[in-house]
């Protein structure tokens, strides 16, 4: 059901149902990709440790952090963002995750999906500051400014600085979390999308990108993560930056693996469902 504006999800499925102790055993598999630790009791009492004005009951956290990853999983991504923003630098990688994903599917507005993502931004900034620690505290950072970038036009975020704290807060999360697949395919596309805009020498030169590192990392998180439609649309997208119509038949065949993966939550099921709009 849409809240207060926010399109529906147009894909309900009964497999995207992770209530109970469903989720914790799909949790590895739904979070192959940002290696999200599993928000139990341990982990938030962990956090609340080194960070205790982010609350104190540490078993009621996770219930209402575990609730929102829930709501992310089968596609409510209203009640999943508001849950996030609700438990502060706790839960801001769900309300990040879903506000981003929400904005980049299902808002058609422009301006309405760039204020979604400097809100995003400024979500991550007090996560970072929070939770330093925490690898997904600097990707989401990289994800939501990166969205912004690419909203505002790749030319403009180059000219206010935006590549270059996408690109800081990507080797922020790598340094942390080295298989890190969703910020090794960010790191990719980061260098084809300045390779794209300004050119191969002047990418380097001037922003130390390259297409030989741009098809390194995103061909490395497809090792990764083989099963996640996001990479292999990346990949197609980054091929797409970097050669245009010389490698079409390679960025076709990226697109139609995105389109015929099992999706497993609301995330893949539309990230395969774009994969399949951009085949028609």
């Amino acid at each position: 059901m849409a809240n207060k504006g926010w399109a529906a999800f147009p894909h309900p499925n009964k497999a995207f149902d992770y209530a109970g102790d469903k989720l914790a055993k799909a949790w590895k598999q739904l979070h192959a990709g940002d290696l999200e630790a599993f928000p139990d009791e341990r982990h938030i009492a962990a956090l609340l440790k080194n960070n205790p004005k982010l609350g104190k009951d540490a078993a009621a956290i996770a219930t209402q952090l575990q609730d929102a990853w829930r709501a992310f999983h089968r596609g409510d991504f209203h009640h999943a963002y508001e849950q996030g923003v609700a438990l502060k630098a706790l839960g801001a990688s769900v309300a990040i995750k879903a506000g981003g994903i929400h904005a980049t599917y299902l808002v058609d507005d422009a301006k309405a999906r760039t204020a979604r993502y400097e809100e995003l931004t400024q979500l991550a900034e007090a996560a970072i500051t929070a939770l330093p620690g925490e690898a997904n505290s600097h990707y989401r950072r990289a994800f939501a400014i990166g969205r912004l970038s690419q909203a505002i036009s790749i030319t403009k975020a180059l000219a206010q600085g935006l590549a270059g704290k996408v690109r800081e807060s990507l080797v922020a999360t790598l340094e942390l979390a080295p298989k890190h697949a969703e910020a090794t395919t960010a790191l990719g596309l980061y260098h084809a999308e300045i390779v794209g805009k300004v050119g191969g020498m002047l990418a380097k030169l001037t922003y130390g990108a390259s297409a030989a590192e741009a098809e390194k990392h995103l061909k490395h998180a497809l090792k990764l993560t083989p099963d996640s439609p996001i990479a292999w649309i990346e990949y197609g997208n980054g091929l797409m930056l970097l050669h245009g119509d010389k490698r079409e038949d390679e960025v076709a065949e990226a697109w139609d693996k995105a389109a015929g993966l099992k999706p497993h939550d609301a995330m893949e099921a539309l990230d395969a469902a774009w994969a399949k709009e951009q085949l028609a």
